[in-house]
């Protein structure tokens, strides 16, 4: 699909922003004062919901400039790929800003990444979806398809947290809180998902109707 020029410039500014957050947010973690090995955290870097939500981000932002023809570049130009995306950020911006700001004071440079992962990111992908992504193609059934990343997620955080003894969100945080305050948690955060989801596509159907009713702009 043949993109405007806005978006061309929206979508490489922020896959840019987008791989050097990841990249800066990865080095911190990695740091020479950080314990452990190299690969323990690299693993533990990529059991972030968030980190694997703006691999995403960025991927979707980068291979339609780069490689649209590609499978990849097909895969991330989709309407539902785009949504899914877009409901996966939010849900990491929304979820940062009420559960885990008070928890955590990052400072300098990780304050920096910190910010453009949970908000720079989030508004940018969800404007691009806004701006630049075809309307009145999603279902009401999506959003209940789109819970398959967090519950595989959630099935990988138990697995690797029981497997290390590190879990990457207190509120997953089974040993910790026990299985029926981390179950009420996962539970909150689905219905979360599945909420905003189904805004999105609320938006997408409205947008869209409206896009159908103005009709064809006179030559």
């Amino acid at each position: 699909m043949r993109r405007t020029p806005p978006a061309r410039i929206w979508r490489a500014t922020f896959a840019v922003v987008g791989w050097a957050a990841l990249a800066l947010q990865y080095l911190l973690m990695i740091g020479p004062n950080a314990p452990g090995d190299i690969a323990g955290l690299t693993l533990n870097f990529f059991s972030y919901f968030t980190i694997l939500t703006n691999v995403l981000a960025a991927l979707a932002l980068t291979t339609p400039l780069i490689r649209p023809d590609s499978r990849l570049g097909r895969w991330s130009a989709s309407e539902g790929v785009r949504a899914a995306i877009a409901l996966y950020i939010t849900v990491v911006g929304l979820t940062y800003h009420l559960l885990l700001s008070q928890v955590w004071s990052p400072q300098g440079l990780a304050w920096l990444a910190n910010g453009l992962l949970h908000y720079v990111m989030p508004v940018a992908v969800v404007l691009d979806w806004l701006l630049f992504t075809p309307r009145g193609r999603l279902r009401w059934i999506d959003p209940v398809k789109w819970l398959a990343f967090p519950l595989a997620y959630v099935g990988w955080t138990l697995v690797h947290g029981y497997a290390s003894g590190w879990w990457p969100y207190w509120f997953l945080d089974v040993p910790e809180l026990g299985w029926t305050r981390a179950g009420f948690w996962a539970g909150v955060m689905l219905a979360l998902f599945l909420g905003v989801g189904l805004g999105l596509v609320g938006l997408d159907r409205a947008f869209g109707r409206g896009a159908r009713d103005s009709g064809p702009t006179p030559a």
